[in-house]
């Protein structure tokens, strides 16, 4: 649900206040999102390569029942 042009003129007015009122705070804010969304994308590569290792054992032992 997408913010109304009021409510985000008022979230970005409260965004300039904190960050004039307490900059470190602002900042520690700001880059929650972004770690957030890196542990994301790690949480992403994470199956990848868990799915990836399973096809791979999967494979292995298909073949060496194929050759047994």
């Amino acid at each position: 649900m997408a913010l109304s042009m009021d409510e985000e003129r008022i979230l970005t007015e409260i965004a300039s206040r904190l960050s004039q009122d307490d900059p470190r705070l602002a900042e520690r804010l700001e880059s929650f999102g972004r770690l957030r969304s890196r542990s994301r994308r790690d949480r992403v590569i994470a199956v990848l390569i868990v799915v990836i290792v399973g096809v791979v054992a999967v494979c292995g032992a298909v073949v060496a029942v194929l050759l047994s």
